[in-house]
C-alpha cells in the first residue's frame, strides 16, 4: 500500500467514525450559477441542517474536469451502455445519430460532452458536513436525469432535461449539481479539489438544539 492509498483509508475510516460530522463534496454546475440559483441550494442543504464548511467558486480547467471524470474502460462502456438504453426506448438510431453502436466510443462521446460543459462557465465547490451528509445531499438533488427526479429536490424543482433530448444535442444532461456518492468517492473528491485551507469549523447556533450530545432525563 502506497502512502497516498494509506492516507485516503485513514480519511475514509475517520469518515465512517464520525458520523455527526460526515463530509461530501458538491460541485453546483455552470447552469446552476448562469440560473442564480446557488443561493436555492445553499439553502436547502442549510435548512436541513447541513452544515456549509467551505465554499469558493472557480472556473474548472480542462485537465481538471478531465481528471475528476473516471477514464477506465469499464466507465466508458457502462456510460455508452446507459446512453444506449436511452436511445432505444425512445426508439431514436444511436447509429444514425452518433455514427457508432459501440458503448465504449459512445462513452467516450458522452465524456467529452461533460468536460465541455462543466468548463463552459464557473462553478461552485461546496464542502457539506452533518450526520449521513453523502446520501442526505443525494437525497436533497434528486434523480441525476431531472426529468425523472421528484418535485421537491433540487433537480425536481429547477430542471426538466432529459438524457434523450441531451444525447440528441450531442451534450451533457444540464442537472445543476453533482454530489459525491460513497465515502471513498467523497474522500477522493475532497482531497482533489480542496485544500485545508478551504475547510473552516466552526458551531452552528442551532447544533445543540438539532444535535444535543446528550438529552435530558
Amino acid at each position: 500500500m502506497t502512502k497516498q492509498q494509506a492516507g485516503a483509508k485513514l480519511q475514509i475510516n475517520i469518515q465512517q467514525a464520525n458520523i455527526k460530522e460526515e463530509r461530501t463534496f458538491v460541485l453546483l454546475k455552470p447552469d446552476a450559477v448562469q440560473r442564480g440559483l446557488v443561493g436555492e441550494i445553499v439553502d436547502r442543504f442549510e435548512r436541513r441542517g447541513l452544515k456549509i464548511i467551505g465554499l469558493k467558486m472557480i472556473h474548472a480547467s480542462r485537465e481538471q474536469i478531465d481528471a475528476h471524470y473516471p477514464i477506465s474502460d469499464a466507465w466508458l462502456t457502462r456510460v455508452g451502455e446507459k446512453t444506449l438504453s436511452t436511445y432505444e426506448k425512445y426508439n431514436m438510431d444511436a447509429k444514425a445519430e452518433l455514427g457508432t453502436n459501440d458503448p465504449k466510443k459512445i462513452g467516450v462521446m458522452v465524456r467529452g460532452w461533460l468536460v465541455d460543459f462543466m468548463t463552459s462557465g464557473p462553478m461552485v465547490k461546496i464542502v457539506v458536513q452533518g450526520i449521513h451528509a453523502i446520501d442526505m445531499v443525494r437525497k436533497l438533488a434528486g434523480n441525476t436525469i431531472p426529468a425523472f427526479a421528484e418535485m421537491g429536490t433540487i433537480r425536481g424543482d429547477y430542471s426538466v432535461d432529459s438524457a434523450a433530448s441531451a444525447n440528441r444535442d450531442h451534450r451533457a444532461i444540464y442537472n445543476l449539481i453533482h454530489a459525491s456518492e460513497t465515502i471513498e468517492e467523497a474522500t477522493h473528491e475532497l482531497d482533489y479539489w480542496m485544500s485545508p485551507e478551504d475547510i473552516f469549523t466552526y458551531k452552528r447556533s442551532d447544533d445543540e438544539v438539532a444535535f444535543p450530545s446528550k438529552r435530558s432525563e
